[in-house]
């Protein structure tokens, strides 16, 4: 995930507030703010907590009181330990009715099966995911393994010591998301989820995961918006091993305008950062910040093809780690087959079994 421009421009009203760890911000009414540790250098998740009532499923002609949770945090020790703070701190002495997760990631997908058994509350989650979590919990991951380490290398990444950590990562997913729920109740674009006393309309996005979910509560002016809007850096969207042709980026930009309709009161409630006002203008942000990087990447592959991995500075100003790398990787081969589908480079296979991206002179059409 980059930074990107002017997100001061944002109103933010909580200001610099955070949650305390096992605490929770009230951040209207029946909607609360937690916010859980990440090992990476993206430290943090943001999860919500909605006032519920369900059909006792023993007696369904009776409501039970209590909570839906959105998405969960990765599953660790801590985040167990911090989920049980919030028990004790913030329940009220209601129960979790249901776990809605809004993409398959791990630092959203973890700990469903987790909260799902202690609260015997069902999981709602959008097919596509669900099956996706599925898989990367077989060991057909996108995050690491022999596939992941032939498609990297694929697109210029071939340093052997490099590779071999790549196919080590097979676990990647496994090591935070154990074990998916055995069954799963399906979200679907347009639908509308009752929770509590709002209605709350699914958004699907593509390119960052296969069918992320966002919810919009269009009457009370909340938008739960995953990682498809955040409010200072920009989503990840990366191309994978297991559909290396596709077209994340275009896909991501498609689904993130169909969020500048969004009010600019309405308080965006994201996974990473901070909630914030001013959809539309973000939404302006990051179509600016991904245009920037198609022409900066453009000017690079102009007179000489160049690969992915050569390409990865033009994108990333800043040192990269392995874990960051392999995200990086994935987001150059998506700025790339963008420019690819819209024929402005054309991509060839070298003696050496390496892509290589050189501009066709052929401008975009409108």
């Amino acid at each position: 995930m980059n930074a990107t421009s002017t997100p001061s421009a944002l109103d933010y009203p909580w200001g610099t507030e955070l949650p305390a760890l096992g605490s929770a911000t009230q951040v209207a009414e029946d909607v609360y703010w937690l916010r859980m540790a990440l090992p990476f250098a993206l430290d943090h998740i943001n999860l919500w907590l909605l006032r519920d009532q369900m059909p006792d499923p023993r007696e369904p002609s009776l409501l039970r009181e209590g909570w839906t949770a959105v998405d969960c945090g990765i599953d660790n020790p801590a985040t167990r330990a911090a989920w049980g703070q919030v028990a004790e701190q913030v329940f009220q002495g209601l129960p979790i009715l249901r776990v809605l997760v809004t993409h398959m990631h791990p630092d959203h997908m973890g700990l469903a099966h987790w909260l799902c058994e202690q609260w015997q509350a069902p999981l709602w989650m959008n097919t596509t995911e669900y099956q996706s979590a599925l898989l990367a919990c077989s060991g057909a991951s996108n995050f690491g393994g022999d596939k992941t380490q032939a498609f990297f290398a694929q697109h210029g990444w071939t340093s052997p010591e490099d590779m071999a950590q790549v196919r080590d990562r097979v676990g990647y997913y496994t090591g935070m998301v154990p074990r998916v729920p055995d069954a799963f109740h399906r979200l679907m674009d347009g639908q509308i989820v009752r929770i509590g006393q709002r209605q709350w309309r699914c958004i699907n996005g593509f390119g960052h995961s296969p069918e992320h979910i966002a919810l919009y509560a269009e009457e009370d002016g909340l938008l739960i918006s995953g990682d498809m809007l955040l409010p200072s850096i920009s989503t990840n969207v990366s191309v994978y091993s297991q559909e290396p042709d596709s077209n994340a980026l275009q896909w991501f930009l498609d689904s993130i305008e169909r969020m500048a309709g969004i009010p600019d009161d309405c308080l965006v409630l994201p996974s990473h950062g901070r909630p914030f006002k001013g959809a539309k203008l973000r939404v302006e942000q990051l179509q600016e910040h991904h245009a920037e990087r198609l022409s900066d990447l453009l000017q690079a592959c102009t007179g000489t093809a160049r690969c992915a991995h050569e390409l990865l500075p033009v994108l990333f100003k800043r040192a990269l780690n392995m874990h960051q790398t392999t995200f990086a990787m994935g987001e150059a081969i998506a700025h790339l087959n963008a420019l690819l589908h819209a024929g402005q480079v054309r991509r060839q296979l070298d003696a050496d079994g390496i892509y290589r991206f050189q501009s066709s002179g052929t401008p975009k059409a409108d």
